[in-house]
């Protein structure tokens, strides 16, 4: 008698795989929320009441019903081809895009409405809604690009995509957290030696790697003195268990309305980039045996965001990499919609205070840095060699936003920035005299993202000799600088920020005028050898 293959007895809603998996996929989402908690609460200054009654309640709906969909999704695939082993796409809240929300939109308006003398509760609202404005901008990109993916695909140059995104995460997340590793390095090294064995070494132990390295980072973090039990902390984060549903905030949207033009610089990157990434994420789940269609995969990913900001959450949702990984180790359908159910409960309930004194990010950031890692090896390793010099050039503006980030702060903690000192010229002399140039730093911050996609772009075509394309970005480069979407930028009293407006980035929209002009000439010399030849 031959019995049935079981790969062929249809879905099951849970299987003894998916508990590997579902450890794996919220650890994963745990780490981010963690995250949002901890740069909410610390970086924004933003009060309890909107961190655990709005942005994570949001969080956790969004979270809930992505899960949910993918999970109903694999599963219908799964009946129709009468197969018990589709694994479900993997799906959660955007590292890249949580840094870029924060660093580029939410902290840049707090600090600008602070020194305009406004009130510490308004800037707070005014920094929120535009990351609303942010988040629902990506998600209506991403839901867009069901319609238009392959478009997209064929216009973008993969290495500008890339490398642009892999300036954000080896500057804002990599970096970020590799300096935070070598300020705690017991605890730090410990945990991304862990990382480097588990995930790069390929070592297997009972439990799954990223667990493991939580584990051994909450340990030492305990014994070593890093964190110590504050009896005061810990009432105060339990008093914020309790359910709350979130609301619709369509008239918070409504008032941020006027936060869209002046983002768009990050808003449209950050969605393409998320289109595309998701794209790539679809792809990879067929190369191992999963084949979804793309217009409602992405639509899913798209509405997951929508519904976020919807409901008051600025951080958007995606389709994470790692699905053949996931496969692998005998996850299907259920790890999704129990990752959705945990993580959707625990933000509604508000228990993510009190899980953060028990994990502290100290124990997770080697995950975080490991992320970093990822997408900032992709973008070569997913792009043709000879486009190596173009992603390179394109991390540099990631990197010299991040590095005006930290010139401000430095200013701001050594006294600049205040009523009596604000920023002003004075400051780029200093610095200038000690062969730190921070006007270029200033002027690559603004509109960065989309500044190394031109610059990335042009090198790729320079690279394939097709000296019109480069041309004509180059004019795009152009046009956006004299408009001010990139580069221009002003002083406030405690910031940098972009100065939209006619001919306010003159100077550079010149510097790319004359790159269209030499891309010219190159494109009419090769044209006049390719007829002497």
């Amino acid at each position: 008698m031959i019995s049935p293959d079981p790969s062929k007895t249809g879905p099951r809603w849970f299987v003894s795989g998916d508990l590997d998996g579902f450890l794996g996929l919220s650890l994963d989402n745990l780490i981010q929320i963690l995250l949002i908690l901890g740069l909410c609460r610390g970086v924004l200054g933003y009060p309890d009441a909107l961190v655990f009654g709005t942005i994570l309640p949001a969080t956790g709906i969004s979270l809930l019903i992505g899960n949910g969909a993918y999970a109903l999704q694999a599963y219908r695939l799964a009946q129709r081809e009468r197969r018990s082993d589709r694994t479900a796409l993997p799906y959660g809240i955007n590292t890249v895009s949580l840094f870029a929300y924060i660093f580029l939109v939410m902290l840049p308006v707090k600090l600008t409405a602070l020194s305009q003398g406004v009130d510490e509760a308004t800037a707070v609202r005014l920094s929120w809604q535009a990351g609303l404005m942010a988040c629902l901008g990506s998600g209506l990109i991403e839901a867009s690009g069901a319609f238009c993916a392959d478009w997209l695909r064929r216009w973008l140059p993969r290495a500008a995509l890339l490398s642009t995104l892999a300036g954000i995460a080896l500057g804002y997340i990599a970096l970020g957290f590799l300096l935070r590793t070598y300020a705690h390095p017991l605890v730090g090294l410990a945990v991304l030696a862990v990382i480097l064995a588990t995930y790069y070494g390929k070592v297997r132990f009972p439990i799954p790697g990223g667990l493991l390295a939580v584990l051994v980072g909450c340990v030492l973090a305990w014994s070593s003195g890093l964190i110590e039990a504050n009896p005061e902390r810990w009432a105060q984060e339990a008093a914020q268990i309790g359910w709350r549903m979130p609301q619709l905030e369509l008239g918070s949207l409504w008032a941020a309305r006027g936060q869209l033009l002046p983002w768009l610089g990050v808003i449209v990157p950050m969605g393409l980039f998320n289109v595309l990434g998701s794209l790539q994420n679809i792809e990879s789940a067929e190369a191992a045996g999963d084949r979804y269609p793309v217009r409602s995969s992405l639509l899913i990913n798209g509405l997951g965001t929508v519904v976020a900001a919807g409901l008051g959450s600025c951080f958007p949702t995606t389709i994470y990499i790692g699905h053949p990984g996931w496969k692998g180790m005998g996850a299907r359908i259920g790890y999704s919609w129990l990752n959705g159910l945990l993580m959707g409960a625990a933000c509604l309930l508000g228990l993510f205070g009190v899980v953060g004194q028990i994990v502290p990010i100290e124990a997770g950031m080697a995950i975080v840095l490991y992320i970093g890692l990822v997408i900032t090896a992709q973008a070569f390793e997913a792009t043709p060699r000879s486009h190596a010099a173009a992603v390179a050039l394109g991390l540099m503006p990631g990197l010299a936003g991040w590095g005006a980030l930290l010139i401000k702060a430095g200013l701001r903690a050594g006294g600049a920035g205040g009523p009596e000192t604000p920023f002003g010229p004075g400051l780029l002399e200093g610095l200038q005299q000690a062969d730190v140039w921070a006007a270029g730093a200033f002027a690559l911050e603004q509109g960065q993202i989309i500044t190394a996609m031109l610059l990335a772009a042009m090198v790729v075509y320079a690279i394939e000799q097709r000296f019109k394309a480069a041309c004509l970005t180059a004019l795009v480069a152009a046009v956006c600088s004299w408009f001010g979407v990139i580069h221009a930028w002003q002083f406030s009293a405690s910031d940098t920020t972009l100065q939209l407006g006619w001919g306010t980035g003159a100077a550079w929209a010149q510097g790319y005028l004359a790159m269209a002009v030499v891309f010219a000439v190159a494109s009419l010399r090769r044209q006049i050898t390719r007829s002497d030849s």
